[in-house]
């Protein structure tokens, strides 16, 4: 019968094992946090880091969007001033294609004035209506996704770039319009057009011309802002010195 009971030392050994255990269900340490967040959080990655060095969805996502910002702002700026476009021969807004009859016409007669006249004010137009364009970058940047972000993150060094132009040149577009309509009456453009078009009007034997002025320059002025934000989202990128934030220099060194 002796053989069969366990020994005074088994029982202690036992005893210790089931309080560890009965504890460990029964008591929950002040540091634990909850486990079962903890576990989701981890595997949905939200917010979390992996490791000590690794940067999280939110610093990603904040980070480019602080890039894209940065860039439309300075671009804003850039040529929303005075000259911003018509002295800027990589964004200057010539006169359509559709009036090159014209202005050989006006150039014959001696009224090349008229026309240099409208190209300084569709420039001028461009240049007043800019710094509309910066409230609709900033929406478009505030309702981006994740997904967009990380799209843009590992793509190209003017993926953002391309980004607005797929998804904002219809509602930019639609929205800048009506800003370069009203700007172009602010600064002379319809009066200047009104007399260019009175004096070709008035010549024989000429082709009748017609043409969205609105629309011409509401392109060409989306494709001036497009053109330096490639040049921005590039800079911040590769550049230190254009990383003028502390996340912003985390995050593109690991790129």
């Amino acid at each position: 019968m002796k053989k069969n009971l366990p020994t005074l030392r088994t029982k202690a050994f036992l005893s210790i094992v089931c309080i560890t255990v009965l504890s460990f269900f029964m008591v929950k340490p002040a540091h634990s946090g909850n486990l079962l967040q903890k576990g989701l959080d981890f595997l949905s990655g939200a917010g979390q880091k992996k490791s000590p060095g690794e940067l999280t969805r939110d610093e990603i996502s904040e980070a480019f969007k602080q890039a894209l910002r940065l860039g439309s702002e300075k671009v804003v700026s850039q040529l929303g001033q005075k000259n911003g476009f018509y002295e800027d021969p990589v964004v200057h807004i010539p006169l359509p294609k559709q009036f090159e009859v014209v202005k050989s016409a006006m150039d014959k007669s001696g009224l090349s004035f008229l026309t240099e006249d409208l190209e300084l004010k569709l420039n001028r137009a461009a240049e007043k209506a800019t710094p509309e364009a910066k409230k609709i970058f900033l929406e478009a940047i505030r309702n981006m996704t994740f997904e967009d972000v990380m799209k843009i993150y590992k793509g190209p060094k003017d993926s953002a770039t391309q980004y607005f132009k797929g998804k904002m040149s219809g509602p930019l577009a639609e929205e800048m319009q009506p800003i370069i309509e009203n700007s172009m009456s602010q600064v002379g453009a319809v009066q200047a057009y009104d007399s260019v078009m009175d004096k070709y009007r008035s010549m024989p034997f000429l082709p009748d011309i017609k043409a969205d002025l609105t629309k011409y320059v509401t392109n060409k002025g989306m494709g001036g802002i497009f053109h330096y934000m490639a040049q921005k989202e590039a800079a911040i990128r590769e550049n230190p010195a254009e990383q003028t934030t502390d996340l912003l220099k985390r995050v593109f060194s690991n790129q």
